[in-house]
This record gives structure tokens, sequence and C-alpha cells, in this order.
């Protein structure tokens, strides 16, 4: 087990982090949370059920080796153990390089501090390349090692999904995040001990909100805090588990399957106990993609949910809500009016 150093402090804007009453939250257990062998032959189905019941799933058996997992996570743990004034050299968030309290650049706050790293070396980041020099050789050759890794983890399920959803050619969803300008990202969460509060309130790590990207693919340490929204609206708690990963359908796959699949609403409670370490890949389409529901899946435009846009704009529209606005509001297509002649 990795063992963060104690204590580390976030500077500025406490005050402003929201905090939660708590409430009862049922846990998903085992036998209710989707999960996935890849080395089962009935992998692809129970992925097609889990994205339309949920729009989550925890996959086992992905074949990433855990002391890669492991040594990513040593690495985060030692740059967020930097003195504030090195981890500030490598922020703020652009968005890529090293954010602490703020989400995003319309207001929301969390108990987090965190670095976003552009995944795709084709595209140059500033940001990405300060964070490297702030870090040893190894950091930089263990988060390029593992975003190798898991962008293939994305990709083979991105196929088996294309499999059991019937759509030729089976690389129709993958090939956007093998495309050598595809959009992706890594990003490296770090949730402290959060400190008691008066009448036992819980601070909010990171606020409700949906991944705008194709795929999440997320992993981290052994501590709680992880919720999803499920069907009824109601808030369950996922029970962590280093050695696996946990998937989230994101608001392009959403589209794409013409709301077959579910974008999963998350949030995470920071932990009063013992801090969280997550690490999460966002696999994204080249800025000039169009996101479309597909043709194959919908044949009639007349049956789309959904206008077309480019991966471009809705970034961008993303980039100026706030984390827990709908954002596919924006792109939903409006039913059309009937008229009825009055004699």
């Amino acid at each position: 087990m990795v063992v963060l150093p104690q204590p580390v402090t976030l500077d500025n804007h406490i005050s402003l982090i929201p905090s939660y009453k708590p409430v009862p939250v049922p846990v998903l257990t085992s036998h209710s949370i989707p999960v996935v062998d890849l080395t089962d032959p009935e992998a692809k189905t129970r992925i097609v059920k889990a994205c339309e019941e949920f729009g989550f799933f925890k996959v086992v058996n992905h074949g990433v080796r855990s002391e890669l997992m492991t040594r990513l996570e040593q690495e985060a743990i030692g740059f967020f153990a930097l003195p504030q004034s090195l981890k500030n050299q490598a922020g703020p968030p652009e968005p890529y390089g090293y954010g602490s309290k703020r989400i995003g650049p319309n207001g929301d706050v969390g108990w987090i501090e965190y670095l976003l790293l552009n995944a795709n070396p084709q595209l140059s980041s500033p940001k990405t390349s300060a964070v490297f020099r702030q870090t040893p050789q190894i950091f930089r050759e263990a988060v390029e090692e593992y975003m190798k890794e898991i962008k293939e983890v994305s990709c083979k399920l991105l196929e088996m999904m294309a499999e059991g959803l019937g759509i030729e050619p089976r690389d129709t969803l993958s090939k956007m995040l093998r495309e050598e300008k595809s959009d992706s990202c890594l990003r490296l969460n770090h949730y402290p001990t959060a400190e008691e509060e008066a009448e036992k309130m819980v601070k909010v790590g990171f606020g409700e909100h949906t991944d705008p990207q194709i795929i999440s693919v997320l992993r981290s340490n052994n501590t709680a805090g992880l919720q999803i929204c499920v069907k009824d609206g109601s808030w369950v708690a996922v029970p962590p588990d280093h050695s696996s990963f946990f998937i989230n359908v994101g608001d392009a796959l959403q589209v794409m399957t013409n709301g077959r699949f579910k974008s999963v609403k998350h949030r995470v409670l920071a932990d009063t106990r013992r801090s969280r370490v997550s690490m999460i890949y966002f696999g994204g389409p080249p800025l000039s993609q169009k996101i479309a529901p597909l043709s194959c899946l919908v044949p009639e435009q007349e049956d789309w949910l959904y206008k077309e846009f480019t991966w471009s704009q809705y970034k961008s529209s993303a980039y100026k809500s706030k984390l827990g606005d709908y954002r596919l509001g924006l792109f939903e297509k409006q039913p059309l009016l009937t008229h009825k002649t009055i004699v």
C-alpha cells in the first residue's frame, strides 16, 4: 500500500468549498455493480448492458500490470508532496497543468489538487512540459507508459462496445482515440484528508458532473469517496478497488449512441481519515471530429435526439459551463411542433 505524507494543506478558498450533511448512501456491492471480466466471451454483451443501465462499470482482468499502476501512483504522490511554491510553477491550469481547489474557470471549487496532462505528444502543451520540469525523469516515463497501456484498454473496450451494438467496422469508435491528433488527457487527482467539520459535514472533493469525452478510465487507491447517480436520481457509493478500472460513458458516446448509452453523473466526497489518489484517462476524438448519432444505429436523421457538432465545439461549450450543468442540453434537437387545422 502506498502511504501519503501527512499533513497536506490546500491553500485559499477553504470557506468556499461546498459540504454535505452526511445521509445514508447505499453502497454498490459486488453483486449490484456491473463487473466485466475482459477474458469472458460474453464481455461485450455485459458491457452494452452496463452502459445502458448505469453508464458505468468495473473492469477486471484488464491486462495492465499492477506495478505500472502503483508506480504512477507513487510518482503522483511525490509530486503532490512537493512544496506549494514548486507545484505552483506548473500552474495555473489552462486547462493543462497543476490546479488546487479551483475546478475550471467558472467558480467551481473542491477539496482537491490535481494535474491535468495532455495525452497526445503530437499536441504540445507548455503546462504539461512545466510539470515534467518539476519532476524526475521517472515521473514522465511512468506517465507515458501508463497512458500508452490505458489507451489500448480504452480502444479494446470501445471495440467490444461496437461489436455488442453491431456497429461496423469494429473500429468505428476506437479509431477516434487512435487518430494522430486525438484529444485525450490524463488527470491525476489528490484529495487530502479532510478536516473534521461542525455537525460532521463532509467536504466535496469534486462536485457532480458528467465527463464530456467518449470514455473515461479511472483507477484509484483504496480510499472511498466515488459516488454515481443511478436512474432514480439517488446517489450510491462505489467501493474502491485499486486493482481494477472503473469505466464512465462520456457525453460524446451518449450522443453517438443516440442516448442508448448514458453519460453517468458522478462525484467524489473527501474522506476525513485517508487521502484519495485517482488517475483518469479521458479518451477524446480529434478536435475536428464530427459527433452525431451513428447512421448504423439511427439511419434516419429525423430520429436523431442530438444535433451534429464537432468535438472542438462541444469542448469549448463544456469549458464555459459550470461543473454540474447539463451540457448536452444545448445540443439536443427540439421536437417538431405539429399544428392542427382548426375548422
